[in-house]
């Protein structure tokens, strides 16, 4: 027996367990203390009554022989994919229903996606960058390109036609920074990816907090990107279903490479590994492209939009610069007085116990930079942004 050696170029704990070890040696030397949490990106309000609703009647359907439901189609039941078709065609994208598959979050198939790639293919992924496109990458032994994102770009980085690489990862709105792409500045990167015989990597999982109609709440907005892109989308911050779990990935039938076609190979990947998700959360996730349930979910995502004007208007006031807060649930700041990410992290949390993210987790980029999510309660952030504004102003 061998193992895969490549697992020792990954860190051996994940960035999150090391913010919940520190937090939880605090609490437990400090008792006494109330810990607010700004960090990790997990939802606070229930799921709509809608999606309730419908979960309890699948719930009921299991219990009755004729809509008892054994396994399902491995790349999601037609009621949810039509759903969600319905929901792009609104936005003016038109699928197949059969390049859309069901998955169990974008985390996942993000992951997964890459059975389908020679792991000789090199990858491109901006720093600061959500650790799982290089984590899993790392895992297979492929070489990793870093594009700069910082300050003086948005924290959008573009294409660099003197870079040539295979597989690039683009999120948009920006996990960590906040940032998020406009439909031109798309269109130069699927330019560059055909020009290239590229593939995107399209992580769309925070596109419902987007207002602002300059930008693209999905790559396929952008004409040209059917034939190299691959788009991620989740039901995790758009519903509430961090707990849930439910998510789909759009294969467009028109990317082909090596006398293969990818939308195939997916489907084959899936039935081969994937036994598909629960009827009961399908169920519940197609309620949420309801009249009904869209005017609900709106005002629960209406509340962390709300919390991320709180914590952007504190950094207003406090004269420390940020990205984010605007189309997106994340708060990407500058770490005020010189401090690194950590050093503020460790700040935070023994004068005013908030928690948020170091930025350094992220990337080399991501160093002297904090994140803070709009996720919590509306009592939460409003206490944690008055006492992050007491502390710095003492």
């Amino acid at each position: 027996m061998k193992l895969n050696t490549n697992f020792k170029n990954i860190a051996e704990s994940y960035l999150f367990s090391d913010i919940a070890h520190k937090v939880n040696a605090y609490t437990a030397a400090h008792p006494d203390k109330k810990v607010l949490r700004l960090g990790i990106g997990d939802v606070t309000l229930p799921l709509a009554p809608a999606v309730i609703a419908a979960l309890h009647s699948a719930v009921d359907e299991m219990a009755v022989k004729e809509t008892f439901k054994g396994y399902g189609p491995e790349q999601g039941y037609a009621f949810l994919k039509d759903s969600i078709n319905g929901y792009y065609a609104r936005k003016g994208v038109q699928l197949d229903s059969d390049e859309i598959f069901i998955s169990d979050g974008a985390k996942s198939d993000l992951g997964n996606i890459l059975d389908l790639f020679d792991r000789h293919n090199t990858v491109l992924v901006p720093d600061p960058v959500y650790p799982v496109y290089v984590d899993t990458n790392t895992m297979a032994g492929r070489k990793i390109i870093y594009m700069n994102a910082t300050a003086e770009n948005g924290f959008l980085p573009m294409p660099d036609y003197s870079v040539d690489a295979d597989i690039i990862y683009l999120c948009s709105p920006n996990n960590p920074t906040g940032a998020a792409y406009g439909k031109e500045q798309l269109k130069e990167w699927v330019k560059y990816a055909n020009n290239k015989g590229a593939i995107i990597l399209y992580d769309a999982a925070y596109e419902c907090f987007i207002t602002d109609d300059s930008l693209a709440r999905s790559i396929f907005e952008v004409e040209g990107a059917k034939t190299c892109a691959v788009e991620f989308c989740s039901f995790s911050k758009t519903a509430g279903f961090t707990g849930t779990r439910c998510g789909y990935t759009v294969v467009p039938k028109a990317i082909n490479a090596d006398g293969l076609n990818l939308n195939k190979m997916w489907l084959r990947r899936q039935t081969t590994k994937f036994n598909g998700v629960p009827y009961i959360v399908q169920k519940g996730a197609a309620a949420v492209f309801t009249e009904e349930g869209q005017r609900q979910i709106k005002q629960n995502i209406a509340v962390y939009q709300q919390n991320a004007a709180i914590i952007a208007k504190c950094m207003d006031e406090l004269g420390i610069w940020y990205t984010g807060g605007k189309n997106s649930p994340y708060i990407w700041l500058r770490c005020p007085k010189c401090m690194t990410s950590w050093q503020f992290f460790d700040y935070l949390l023994e004068n005013a116990q908030v928690v948020g993210t170091p930025g350094a987790g992220f990337g080399k980029n991501g160093e002297g930079f904090f994140r803070l999510t709009a996720f919590g309660s509306r009592e939460v952030t409003e206490e944690a942004v008055a006492r992050i504004k007491k502390l710095l102003t003492e």
